[in-house]
C-alpha cells in the first residue's frame, strides 16, 4: 500500500492529467465553434490559443476534477477492492462521472448557462468525462495494489 504521501501525488498527478486534457478539449471545441462560423483559425493559433488556455483555463477545470475526485476515487479503491477483475471499468466510471457531476453542480449553482463552453454539447461533454476516465486510470495504474509474492 502506497504511503500517505505518495497517494497524494497519484492524485494531483490524475488531476493534472485531467485538467490538461481537459483543457486542450475545450479549447478545440470553442475553436471548432469559431471555424464553424466562418472565422479562420490556422494552426498557430489553434497552438497559441492551446497553449493560453493550459495556463488561464486548466486551473478552474483542475478545481472542478479536485471537487469530483475527492470523492470518486477513494469509493471506486473500495469497490474495486470488492471487484478486483472489474477495477479497471469501476475507476474509469468513477473518473467520468467524477467530472460529469462536478460539472452538473457547477452549472447549477452559478449564474451562467454552462461554466465550461465544451459541456453545451453530448460530444463535449463526453469528452471531458473521458479526461476524467483517463485521469482516474492512471490513478488506479499508480496506485494499484502490488500481489503478494508466491512462495
Amino acid at each position: 500500500m502506497p504511503s500517505k504521501s505518495r497517494t497524494l501525488l497519484y492524485f494531483l498527478l490524475a488531476v493534472l492529467l485531467t485538467s490538461v486534457l481537459g483543457a486542450v478539449l475545450q479549447t478545440q471545441f470553442n475553436l471548432a465553434n469559431l471555424q464553424a462560423l466562418g472565422a479562420p483559425i490556422p494552426l498557430m493559433v489553434r497552438l497559441h490559443t492551446t497553449g493560453l488556455d493550459l495556463l488561464g483555463f486548466s486551473p478552474t477545470f483542475a478545481v472542478l476534477v479536485i471537487c469530483g475526485f475527492v470523492f470518486a476515487l477513494p469509493l471506486a479503491g473500495r469497490l474495486a477492492r470488492n471487484w478486483p477483475a472489474g477495477r479497471w471499468l469501476v475507476f474509469a466510471l468513477a473518473g467520468a462521472l467524477a467530472v460529469w457531476s462536478a460539472l452538473t453542480l457547477a452549472n447549477a449553482l452559478l449564474p451562467m448557462p454552462t461554466l465550461i463552453a465544451a459541456n453545451r454539447s453530448l460530444a463535449g461533454t463526453a469528452g471531458l468525462m473521458a479526461s476524467g476516465s483517463l485521469g482516474a486510470l492512471l490513478f488506479a495504474m499508480l496506485r494499484r495494489p502490488v500481489a503478494p509474492a508466491q512462495s
